[in-house]
């Protein structure tokens, strides 16, 4: 099928190289001409593992392209996605700004050729009725700028074309940074918001290849679950997912903080309740709290959206709360091994939000830089990506070091913020050897207790 996706941030780039390398010809539209650039050679301007691998595939064999032309794409696409960003303002509410000019830029190039708008942006609840207005209201004024407003019959047929051609659906996403790739080839489910049959019969067709388990780890499952719903319950499926997952992580949160007061093991309480098939293992990892782009932005989002209509939303405000409080635990267990921290250098292992991602919005790491400098101590930090690309220039009030044992060099205590894969193989001896006083406070509970207290460390995890 021939797509179009409008913005090349994390959905957009993913879900273009992905569909591309299960055989569509797609052509992702991008305003910024240095990263189409980026992207026409084959470079991602974004860290996450496999993309650049099917992306630089994909572009080879013909399958997709790159331009800042947004009526090259959308002529091209039957399926036009909108994945434009939609940053939380300060007051939690969703800035729906871009996919706007988006949507209105996207009706000044129907012609009445058959279209699915795919909202894959993440939008307020109730937006994509709004969008399917905002895109008509542009094509009645590119029509009034055509044929003049004298000519109201011809404007009006025209219009009546368009408006029985083109269809919104809500299709939204569940990728995780850092898995993003394997995310959407092996889907929990598929969701499609919408009421008209060709627009999701089209739908189901561009994903059959990813339904069918085609791409899959194991294609031996199942087919992926399709749900088919209203456009409204599309866009609250994807806000209470990651809402309910925040929810989620702040309870065993609580619950960590109860066990460092009664002597249990987290670890262990987390592995008793995860095994109860009502509750499950997954997001039951207890540790100094969640940020990144999505739980932060959707949940404020939700609180919003329940305000606006009447809702208190009281326990969604509370997981918010527990999680703000939840990124000081780390700085009240280096004051109850070292005191004082004025003066005082801590070393922070890792920047991310979460690993296998550059990505640094609203990351624990953040507040903890911020925290530690009010009182007054030196930070320098570590990440595998972030201290080897440019964007640990833009930090203030920590001294990025390249290397593990420049972090530890001189360190009073390290800081395990981010839980990269790289830092359970660390000589963690010689980094002993190498601080101050070899103080660990293990943030994400991911290193082995034991073998840091064989290498000389005093050992501090969250609940355990």
């Amino acid at each position: 099928m021939r797509v179009c996706v409008i913005g090349t941030e994390y959905v957009g780039l993913v879900t273009g190289a992905c569909l591309a390398h299960i055989g569509h010809h797609v052509i992702c539209v991008e305003n910024n001409e240095e990263k189409v650039k980026l992207l026409q050679a084959g470079q991602s301007p974004i860290f996450e593992p496999g993309l650049s691998k099917i992306m630089l595939a994909a572009i080879q064999a013909g399958r997709i392209e790159f331009t800042t032309n947004l009526g090259i794409g959308v002529t091209h696409g039957e399926i036009v996605f909108i994945a434009v960003g939609t940053p939380r303002l300060p007051t939690g509410e969703t800035d729906t700004r871009y996919v706007e000019a988006v949507a209105e830029s996207v009706g000044t190039y129907l012609d009445g050729d058959p279209k699915v708008i795919a909202i894959k942006s993440t939008v307020p609840i109730g937006f994509s009725d709004r969008l399917r207005t905002i895109v008509l209201d542009s094509v009645t004024e590119r029509q009034q700028v055509l044929v003049g407003t004298s000519n109201i019959r011809s404007m009006t047929l025209h219009l009546e074309v368009v408006e029985a051609t083109f269809n919104v659906v809500s299709n939204p996403g569940f990728l995780q940074e850092g898995s993003a790739v394997h995310d959407t080839f092996n889907p929990d489910r598929i969701v499609l918001g919408g009421s008209n049959p060709k627009a999701l019969a089209m739908m189901r067709e561009l994903y059959a290849p990813i339904i069918d388990r085609r791409y899959a780890t194991d294609p031996t499952l199942p087919p992926v679950p399709v749900l088919v719903t209203d456009l409204i319950s599309a866009e609250t499926i994807k806000h209470t997912t990651n809402a309910f997952l925040a929810t989620k992580i702040g309870f065993i949160n609580e619950i960590a903080n109860i066990c460092d007061r009664v002597g249990a093991d987290i670890t262990q309480v987390a592995k008793g309740i995860g095994l109860d098939s009502r509750i499950g293992d997954k997001f039951l990892q207890a540790g100094i709290g969640w940020g990144g782009s999505c739980l932060p932005k959707d949940i404020s989002a939700l609180i919003y959206t329940a305000e606006d209509y009447g809702c208190e939303a009281e326990l969604l405000k509370a997981v918010v709360s527990v999680n703000h409080r939840q990124r000081l635990v780390a700085i009240e267990k280096l004051q109850q091994v070292l005191t004082i921290l004025q003066g005082k250098t801590i070393g922070l292992l890792g920047l991310s939000f979460k690993p296998n991602t550059d990505n640094m919005y609203d990351a624990p790491a953040l507040h903890l830089i911020e925290q530690l400098n009010q009182l007054e101590a030196k930070v320098k930090a570590y990440d595998p990506i972030v201290s080897q690309s440019g964007i640990c220039h833009g930090l203030s009030g920590v001294l990025v070091e390249t290397n593990p044992e420049q972090l530890a060099d001189g360190c009073d205590a390290l800081i395990l913020v981010t839980d990269w894969k790289q830092f359970q193989q660390l000589d963690y001896r010689k980094l002993a050897i190498l601080m101050a006083t070899p103080i660990m406070i293990d943030g994400r509970n991911f290193l082995s207790r034991e073998e840091l207290q064989r290498a000389g460390f005093y050992y501090l995890g969250i609940g355990c």
